[in-house]
């Protein structure tokens, strides 16, 4: 229990030490100006020792520096704001003490000191002083535990592809800490690649432990069986499932599920209630790869529609969610913007996403936003 007293009157200390050890509170520490105080908290220090203080008593009358102007600065200085400040004096103007409680100062006791009256009042401080930083390592716990979360979530999504005739590749802008949307990418065999955006109803922590969840069940699915009505009638069971365990919020997603076969020329997707993506096939015809199905996890069961759809020598597709639809709106983009950025081959370098957003319409953005790039044909090769 670190305790610092302040007064540039010898007797006032002796007095408020006195309080002190006759009250069990031994661990103090007594300073006779404010400069004393900010030299033993390192107050202009560029690295300053932090020590453990629970609270300051101060007088609000001292020579050169004031308590006010004390307690002022040390409100300032992030590492000390926290430490409550009970002012110990002998004003009777009461437009003083009101500007002392006004600039951080949280009690005052006035002289001559009653001892129980002070050792009320520090009792209540120091109360709610360990109440705070209570909460404060409860905060510190919750926020190392989303940075892990953080790192699980994103170690599961899946690294760029640009080899054997073929592009993978997404730009992934959470919104908060933890995100509700989801890409994975996987090989099937030499010729065929299985592709999956996603977005998760809401976004936060729930949502992004279900997306987790809803990852680990897809990836068991592709192994199983690629084919995408396949894959997402076994989506739509596990969240079904999941949903019957859940009787208080039934979560559900949208989906573009995609297997790319680079030897048939071939692109086979289902569209569950997610933004339509565009394909572009072989730099001249623009396809909306439209909505088809209904979101996963609204029903038992649902009617899973495919589509497939040919290219020549080139395909691209241009996958997002929803949260990149509203900053394109949000920043007054005409409603054909998203179609437009995909009719024409889109650089391979960079991020996705530039091509739709600048840097600056990236920032500040009120949902998660995703964007998966997918190229396939010899121009790929040839450029490597």
């Amino acid at each position: 229990m670190g305790i610092l007293i302040v007064d540039d009157n010898q007797v006032n200390l002796f007095v408020i030490e006195k309080i002190l050890n006759r009250a069990g509170y031994n661990d103090y520490k007594s300073f006779k100006s404010a400069m004393e105080l900010f030299d033993y908290l390192q107050i202009d220090h560029p690295t300053p020792v932090e020590k453990p203080v629970d609270l300051i008593l101060m007088d609000i009358m001292m020579p050169e520096i004031d308590g006010i102007e004390a307690c002022r600065r040390i409100q300032e200085t992030p590492h000390l704001k926290d430490i409550p400040i009970i002012f110990v004096t002998a004003l009777e103007d009461s437009n003083k003490v009101a500007e002392a409680l006004d600039v951080g100062g949280l009690d005052y006791v006035m002289k001559p000191i009653n001892k129980t009256e002070l050792l009320a009042r520090m009792r209540v401080v120091l109360r709610l002083k360990a109440e705070k930083d209570w909460h404060k390592k409860q905060d510190e716990k919750i926020r190392n535990e989303l940075e892990l979360s953080m790192q699980v979530q994103t170690s599961m999504l899946s690294e760029p592809i640009l080899h054997d005739h073929i592009l993978m590749k997404a730009s992934y802008l959470p919104a908060n800490t933890l995100a509700g949307d989801m890409y994975y990418w996987y090989r099937i065999d030499k010729h065929r690649y299985a592709a999956i955006i996603l977005d998760m109803m809401g976004h936060g922590i729930s949502a992004s432990l279900v997306c987790m969840f809803i990852s680990s069940v897809l990836r068991d699915s592709i192994h199983s069986c690629s084919d995408p009505e396949y894959v997402m009638d076994e989506l739509n069971r596990w969240m079904h499932t999941l949903n019957s365990r859940n009787h208080h919020i039934p979560y559900y997603f949208t989906a573009i599920y995609t297997v790319i076969d680079t030897q048939k020329k071939t692109v086979e997707y289902v569209n569950a209630g997610h933004p339509a993506g565009f394909a572009l096939i072989d730099g001249k015809e623009v396809v909306a790869l439209s909505d088809r199905t209904c979101a996963v996890g609204f029903f038992e069961q649902i009617q899973v529609r495919k589509t497939t759809l040919s290219y020549q020598h080139t395909l691209q597709l241009l996958l997002f969610t929803d949260g990149v639809e509203e900053a394109v709106a949000r920043h007054g983009q005409e409603s054909g913007f998203l179609e437009a950025a995909a009719s024409s081959l889109l650089p391979a370098e960079g991020e996705p996403i530039d091509c739709i957003l600048t840097r600056e319409h990236q920032t500040h953005a009120s949902d998660d936003m995703c964007v998966v790039l997918i190229q396939a044909g010899n121009h790929l090769t040839e450029n490597l």
